[in-house]
């Protein structure tokens, strides 16, 4: 049951210690996570009221906005407005997506939050971790970007990210 959440953890240390050590090659998008190109896998969440769900009934009908993210996490938060933009500019044709991690939070806690932060998109909660292991989720503020046909057009980290770029993209076919 922890297997998934251990991995995460571990690879999130190991993101971290990559970009602190490496100054001249720091983590862009595209170099993270799943390979552009790839088509979405499915996985078992749950949505925030413990009901089974899974993301593969996401893809593959329009293009996906994916991030996965956590109540604690900073780059997230720098992250919230620019989701908020791209959701209130693109929501009639593209779906947005938030996947809880299970790392240091309860449902309960997500749904507080969402609340308090008038996050707008649909939420599910990964508590096995398996949507952070089948996305290959390297930390928190992780973005993935569907086209319709479900696959891979971007990834990226961190509080900064060109999302309309990739948006744009995904609607005109990857």
């Amino acid at each position: 049951m922890m297997h998934g959440n251990c991995r995460f953890l571990a690879t999130l240390g190991m993101t971290a210690l990559v970009a602190l050590g490496s100054a001249t090659s720091p983590v862009r998008a595209q170099d993270v996570g799943l390979d552009v190109g790839t088509r979405a896998p499915g996985a078992a969440v749950e949505t925030l009221d413990g009901r089974p769900a899974d993301l593969a009934q996401y893809v593959g009908k329009s293009p996906v906005v994916l991030e996965f993210w956590a109540t604690w996490c900073e780059n997230c938060h720098a992250l919230e407005p620019t989701m908020k933009a791209m959701h209130a500019k693109y929501a009639s044709r593209v779906n947005f997506l938030g996947v809880a991690v299970s790392v240091n939070q309860s449902p309960e806690r997500v749904k507080a939050y969402v609340a308090k932060h008038r996050l707008p998109w649909p939420q599910v909660f990964d508590r096995k971790g398996n949507a952070s292991g089948a996305y290959d989720a390297p930390a928190t503020s992780y973005v993935v970007v569907l086209d319709r046909a479900g696959k891979v057009v971007y990834t990226g980290l961190g509080g900064k990210q060109d999302l309309e770029a990739t948006i744009r993209k995904a609607l005109a076919g990857g």
